[in-house]
């Protein structure tokens, strides 16, 4: 089964592509230190769900008004770029930028983060919410990031965690390995190792997690009764059944997620 087919059906009812509720991340918009009309990098942006709502915050949207990060209202200041693989997510996105976000600019790639050359320094806000892999790994994506925001930018990630030890049988059914994410101490850590400030560490709850996870059933399920003749539909509740037995028997006590905010510090200027 074609991978984007398999994550556009089962991802059709979520509005955020990770166990991130929308609450939480209204509330992280409102608390970012952005300028009036920031510039916005979101590498494996999905929908585009957090471009368009930065962009509303900033006075973007059909009907103007003052931006809930401190926005002029203009909203034609605001640019953005979204990056990501799926061809069904960024339809979805194009689709939410001109009915939601229609005055602001916001460029859409279809193409993998690491092969988009960012111009150093670009960006107020740097982002990439669960797509790690781009950069391998948590640290290589902090650095790319950085790289790209100017000295006071902010970068933004959404990265999972170890909340306990992984057992064998976990790593085994689900193929990944023990290296491949850290604790969530060791994920803020890493961003001040790289030279970032720490400023926000928000993790999800068990709900959040609940309402990512079984979402995907309630959708393949519903995909099924109404294709009953897609020669995929066997494979699709195939994998969404094993899915579905790994986050019950381990990933809800074992795997953690979190929305990690730092800054990168303003550079220092010679006595």
């Amino acid at each position: 089964m074609d991978r984007w087919k398999f994550y556009a059906i089962t991802h059709a009812d979520h509005v955020f592509l990770n166990p991130t509720s929308p609450a939480r991340l209204e509330e992280l918009i409102g608390l970012l230190d952005l300028p009036p009309e920031p510039r916005v990098l979101d590498i494996g942006c999905g929908t585009g769900e957090l471009l368009v709502r930065l962009a509303e915050a900033h006075g973007a949207s059909r009907s103007s008004g003052t931006g809930a990060s401190g926005g002029s209202g203009s909203g034609a200041g605001f640019r953005g770029v979204g990056v990501d693989t799926s061809p069904p997510f960024l339809a979805r996105a194009r689709e939410s930028v001109a009915r939601r976000a229609p005055r602001a600019v916001i460029e859409l790639h279809e193409m993998d983060g690491a092969d988009y050359e960012a111009e150093a320094g670009a960006f107020d806000l740097a982002c990439c919410l669960g797509a790690s892999w781009v950069f391998a790994g948590h640290r290589g994506t902090l650095q790319a990031l950085s790289r790209a925001v100017r000295p006071g930018g902010l970068v933004l990630v959404g990265e999972p965690f170890w909340r306990t030890e992984p057992p064998a049988e976990y790593l085994a059914w689900s193929g990944m390995t023990r290296d491949d994410f850290a604790s969530h101490a060791e994920n803020v850590a890493i961003g001040e190792s790289e030279g970032l400030v720490a400023l926000l560490a928000w993790v999800s709850s068990d709900e959040d997690w609940d309402r990512y996870e079984t979402l995907q059933w309630r959708a393949a399920a519903r995909y099924a009764a109404a294709n009953p003749d897609d020669p995929d539909v066997h494979d699709l509740l195939e994998r969404v059944a094993h899915a579905r037995h790994e986050y019950l028997a381990w990933g809800r006590v074992t795997m953690g997620w979190a929305l990690y905010l730092f800054g990168r510090p303003a550079d220092v200027q010679p006595a």
